[in-house]
């Protein structure tokens, strides 16, 4: 038996992979349990270091400093979207005096670190006369940086597409920007979809970076609460390191839901074929450009109107 991606082991590499798989459990488990156990030792179990966590008030504050995380992130992962797709079509412009500019502004700011952002729009612009919000400077700096990344990641998705699809769509009387909008970003956005999620949770992660220029927000908040009476640092990064755990995974989710609607999506589904029929409704074997064209009311490449 084999597979189109890798031969399936035999019974030697299956025993081989066992012994593997039984070895790397059983070190994870060692060093879970060794962590457990520092942790005892060190009495970080005690009822004095989760004291703090008792109280209805601080319950309350950290759903405050959850609710400035979420705000941030949300008008940043908008904003980095909106910037990434104005970069990506500015990368791949067939005008020089277009696509350079954008390229050099493209790496500048995936070059500089999403902090020295934050800082910049903090503290150096008030040098010259400008005063930053904590929370626009954090806006901005993720903005900036995710916006940049994302942008070459659409550019690869759009690159990838096969050149035929560009062409088809030009052949059938669609200008730039209807073939960039109907036929290359779409399949792009489906193709580099894993990629779109992975850097939105690098930026939610991202605006833990916020509480050294005061923004209030989760980490601002672990900090507050590690100088407390007993000083708390593990139990509050603990807490913290959940919740963002949580909102990654219903990030996540939510990408995943998105991917299998889009994949269960009627306009990408083909037509059940009949025999000796040549509509590409009807066996499926039409490309996505010929598709549009049918809904267009164009007959593919040709142009001549269906019946």
């Amino acid at each position: 038996m084999s597979s189109v991606l890798f031969d399936v082991p035999g019974p030697r590499a299956r025993r081989r992979n066992m012994i593997l798989a039984i070895a790397t459990i059983v070190v994870v488990v060692a060093i879970i349990a060794f962590l457990i156990w520092r942790l005892s030792l060190t009495n970080q179990f005690s009822a004095a270091k989760w004291n703090v966590f008792t109280y209805t008030a601080v319950w309350s504050s950290i759903g405050q400093m959850l609710l400035n995380t979420l705000r941030a992130f949300a008008l940043a992962a908008v904003l980095s979207l909106a910037l990434g797709f104005l970069l990506a079509i500015g990368r791949v412009s067939d005008h020089v005096w277009v696509r350079v500019p954008v390229t050099v502004v493209t790496e500048a700011f995936r070059a500089v670190p999403v902090l020295v952002m934050m800082m910049i729009l903090y503290y150096g612009l008030p040098t010259l006369g400008v005063k930053t919000d904590p929370y626009w400077a954090v806006v901005i700096a993720l903005m900036l940086y995710n916006g940049s990344v994302l942008a070459e990641a659409l550019r690869a998705g759009i690159e990838s597409l096969p050149r035929g699809q560009r062409e088809a769509g030009y052949a059938i009387g669609l200008r730039k920007s209807g073939v960039m909008a109907l036929i290359l970003l779409p399949q792009a956005v489906r193709a580099m979809l894993p990629v779109i999620v992975a850097q939105l949770v690098v930026a939610m992660k991202d605006t833990a970076l916020g509480f050294i220029i005061t923004y209030q927000e989760l980490l601002y908040y672990a900090k507050l609460l590690s100088s407390q009476q007993g000083r708390p640092i593990l139990q509050a990064a603990l807490i913290i390191g959940g919740i963002y755990i949580v909102m990654c995974l219903i990030l996540s989710g939510i990408a995943k839901w998105l991917e299998i609607r889009t994949r269960r999506s009627p306009k990408l589904k083909a037509y059940p074929r009949d025999e000796g029929d040549d509509d590409p409704r009807i066996h499926g074997g039409g490309t996505d450009t010929e598709l549009i064209a049918l809904q267009r009311g164009t007959g593919g490449a040709g142009g001549a109107p269906t019946p």
